[in-house]
Parts: C-alpha cells; structure tokens; sequence
C-alpha cells in the first residue's frame, strides 16, 4: 500500500446532503420571514462549516441578533433532520468495505457540525471508519489542519503515511495546511473545471478509482 490512512471529508464527498441542508436553512429563514435559498444557492454556500452558510443564506441587513436566532433555528432543526434525504453517494459503501477489508485506516473530517457527523456515522460508517470529527468549540475548522492532525493522532499514522480525500477549494486547502496529497471528487459541490482552475491534481470521477491511487 501507499499509505496506511485515508482522511475523507463528508458532505459532498462521502454523503448526498446538500437537500437536507437546503430544507434547513430554509427553514430557519421562513421563521425569520426572510426569502428562502435554492439549492443551487445553498450548493454555492456549503463548504465552510453550517455558521459560513448561514452568512451568505441570510439578507445581508440582517441584524447580529436577528442573525444569532436564525442560526439556531437552523442548528436545531438540522440535528433533528440531518437523515430526512442524505444517503451515501453511489458506490461509497462498496468502496469503504473494500478499503476496511485491505487493511487501510480511516476518518472524517467534517465543517459539519460534531452533533450531526455523529448521526451520520452511527447510521452508515459504524464499524467502517475509525474516527470521526467535526465542528466543535474546541477545533479550529477546515481549512485549519487541526481536525485532520486530530484524526492522524487517533489513527496512530503520520501525515507521511496518510492521503486526503474531499470535494472542494477548501479540502484541498485542508489536505495542503496538513501536509498531506488530495483526491478531489467529481460527484460533490463542485465541478471539475472550478477544480482543475485551482489546482486539483489526482481527480475522480467513481468511487472505485480511489483504488487505483491509495494501493
């Protein structure tokens, strides 16, 4: 093998979430009485961790305690809709059981909330991947390399040993600020040409190619 780890990012890349996090934020922003967002728009807006997708989902005369409710009315109903839509993407859990069975170690490392990385992976990476994080008070968030380093730590590898795996600008900036190589996939948030323009080297476009580059 190549490397003994693999660090997957999870919305987008791993997980389909994108309708849940559209049924959301509109939410919040119907009890606000604001206008709601498309799922284009929300597409645009993921990324960055749930508080950066309500900054550019809210209008932008929004008042910062107008702003503090509507985000909490997102947190809140999010944790308890998080599993309404998202499935894994196409191939994923082949692909994960695979890896398991070749011997590889693995983690997430999600923008998403620590409340809901853990409602997604006691229902489909239970038993599959060894560690998973998310946003806390305590880690910085992507593109900070602190949950990867954290998962590295957990996982008993160093970044020499592992490979990063994400959909977007801000895992490949993630993967570099860790000093580790990035496959970029094509089925997430963002398509291959905004990819290629800012520099992804090892692109996919089926689960199954990850293969090729790990072993």
């Amino acid at each position: 093998m190549k490397y003994k780890a693999i660090v997957f990012d999870l919305d987008g890349t791993l997980t389909d979430t994108l309708y849940d996090l559209k049924e959301s934020t509109n939410y919040a922003l119907r009890e606000m009485g604001w206008p709601e967002r498309s799922l284009e728009e929300v597409k645009r807006f993921v990324g960055n961790g749930v508080r950066r997708l309500m900054e550019q989902a809210v209008p932008s005369d929004a008042e910062e305690m107008e702003f503090d409710e509507c985000f909490q009315l997102f947190k809140s109903h999010y944790v308890a809709h998080c599993q309404d839509h998202t499935n894994l993407y196409p191939g994923i859990h082949e692909l994960l059981v695979t890896l398991k069975e070749r011997g590889f170690k693995m983690a997430i490392v999600s923008n998403k909330l620590q409340a809901g990385v853990n409602e997604l992976y006691h229902r489909f990476f239970e038993g599959l991947i060894d560690v998973a994080i998310g946003e806390t008070n305590e880690m910085r968030r992507k593109p900070f390399p602190d949950m990867v380093f954290s998962a590295l730590e957990k996982l008993g590898v160093s970044s020499e040993e592992a490979i990063y795996v994400g959909d977007s600008e801000v895992d490949m900036a993630t993967a570099r600020n860790a000093g580790l190589p990035c496959i970029s996939v094509l089925w997430g948030f963002r398509d291959r040409d905004f990819l290629k323009e800012i520099g992804a080297f090892h692109m996919v476009e089926k689960p199954e190619e990850i293969l090729t580059i790990v072993e």
